[in-house]
């Protein structure tokens, strides 16, 4: 009898990029036992190379590149006959296109626009739009002239005139890009039947899970890391686009975030800080469950400073130099501590190119505030383990987290932590082993640096009592075991086949 099988969906993380997330996967991957896993990458572009040795217990990986110059099936076959790929062209005349998308797609737009939203009805347009996707061409059917007449008109009815007076038509085509990009998956309908479609976020990668659910009745399930819907609002506000593509964005997340919450059948956080924003969004708390992230302790252990950093203050940081990890933030925070100690170290691990111009903007601050020879960037580094043990201390300043690997990692490593109080880092960081401080506040965050730094005896009690909490609540072998129990709960019962529901009449 072959193994139960899980549909993995993943955003920009594994196994092509690294990240908390990734790590996360690759623990699932390689510690779940008789379980066949099949992985759904949705990634920016076109990546040639996983950047992780994939588990025996991964059979396949489907992936899908958004925002490509040419089509996702441009660059890999998904399995469907030739002919019908042809045949599925063909059909897809402008009688179909008008006749047939075209009512979909408008409910699609008024459902987004609306101010009364019964989720069900989302569901049901997501539900005839796969159907419709099953026998006709998803490029064929976005370029149709009937779809850009659609859009106008229904756009014309909400957004366009005194309410939005910045609505240019360069803004307008954007909108309508971003919505073909969006809905990409819809493209791909041939999804293998698993047991389980398993979510990393309420966004829109929600549509393969739809696709496998209105297929084979697949259930759903969702690990929620960070908030998308949070880290949406928090990039779409600090954007400079303009009112009617943030208008755009922040409706579609919400209606997709709210519909991810409704199909699940259950929610996982990997802190109680999610729930909260889940709630607002239309989750059920009878679907929540706490699974917190786990770490192995005999690979993240105590160890020894390396010889050439003895003697030397150091505070290291793994974090991909992006916003919401605020690395300006953190080196702001090293001004505050060279005021005390002269000779301090940051030492940044992790991809420092994945966002150039923020790495630009980070680079200047440091000459700007004479921070050369303290604050270094290091570039990522294969063993994490290792870099806890060059600090006295780690340091977090993200302005958003779930519950981050990074600090579990450092306390196993009896190296205590000074983090931004964001997600879920209070559920592991408590007074006894570190300490957390409000976010973008360089000066609370150098202060608990420069004390801790000046205090052996301090960090030395910290760090017993951080390891002990990991030892105690945070270990590998518990994180698998709580999942295994979730994926055994959720196959045991399977939802029927769904029919087929009525078209309905949005507007």
């Amino acid at each position: 009898m072959p193994n139960p099988s899980v549909l993995l969906i993943l955003e920009g993380t594994y196994p092509f990029n690294g990240g908390g997330v990734s790590t996360w996967a690759h623990h699932l991957c390689n510690k779940v036992s008789n379980i066949d896993f099949k992985l759904y990458s949705i990634n920016a572009s076109f990546e040639k190379e996983s950047k992780y040795e994939l588990s025996e217990n991964i059979s396949e990986v489907i992936q899908v590149p958004l925002w490509t110059p040419d089509e996702p099936y441009d660059y890999i076959s998904y399995g469907e006959e030739y002919y019908k790929t042809v045949a599925k062209k063909e059909w897809t005349t402008d009688e179909v296109v008008e006749q047939k998308f075209i009512p979909l797609f408008k409910s699609l737009l008024e459902f987004i626009y609306s101010e009364d939203q019964n989720i069900e009805d989302l569901d049901i347009i997501f539900h005839q739009l796969w159907f419709y996707f099953e026998d006709y061409d998803y490029k064929e059917t976005i370029r149709n002239r009937h779809v850009w007449t659609a859009y106008r008109d229904t756009l014309a009815k909400f957004i366009i005139g005194e309410r939005n007076p910045d609505a240019s038509l360069i803004d307008i085509t954007i909108g309508l890009r971003w919505i073909y990009r969006f809905l990409i998956p819809l493209a791909i309908v041939n999804i293998p039947k698993v047991d389980v479609a398993h979510l990393t976020l309420s966004g829109f990668p929600l549509i393969p899970a739809l696709i496998a659910n209105y297929k084979y009745g697949t259930r759903i399930m969702l690990t929620e890391h960070g908030v998308f819907i949070r880290e949406r609002l928090l990039a779409i506000n600090k954007s400079e686009y303009p009112y009617f593509l943030k208008s755009l964005l922040i409706r579609f997340s919400e209606a997709i975030t709210r519909l991810a919450y409704y199909k699940a059948d259950v929610i996982i956080s990997v802190t109680t800080f999610n729930q909260k924003w889940e709630k607002w969004y239309g989750a059920d708390p009878k679907k929540f469950k706490i699974i917190y992230n786990g770490i192995d302790p005999e690979v993240f252990k105590p160890g020894s400073k390396p010889a050439h950093l003895k003697g030397i203050p150091t505070v290291v940081a793994l974090a991909r130099v992006f916003e919401l990890k605020d690395i300006l933030t953190m080196i702001r925070s090293c001004a505050v501590v060279k005021e005390t100690i002269p000779n301090v170290q940051y030492l940044v691990y992790g991809d420092d190119q994945a966002v150039p111009e923020y790495t630009r903007e980070c680079l200047d601050l440091i000459d700007e505030l004479s921070l050369q020879d303290n604050f270094k960037f290091m570039g990522p580094k294969s063993n994490p383990q290792e870099i806890f043990l060059e600090g006295d201390i780690s340091i977090l300043t993200s302005i958003s987290e779930g519950f981050p690997y990074t600090v579990i990692e450092s306390m196993s490593c009896e190296i205590p932590v000074v983090s931004t109080d964001v997600g879920g880092v209070k559920e592991a960081l408590d007074e006894s082993c570190g300490f957390t401080c409000k976010p973008k506040d360089a000066e609370e965050i150098g202060g608990n640096v420069t004390k801790l730094l000046l205090n052996e005896e301090l960090r030395k009690k910290m760090g017993k009592n951080a390891r002990e909490k990991v030892l105690n609540n945070f270990t590998l072998n518990k994180f698998i075991g709580e999942y295994e129990d979730v994926y055994s709960e959720i196959m045991k019962s399977k939802k029927p086949k769904p029919k087929l529901a009525k078209i309905k009449d949005f507007s």
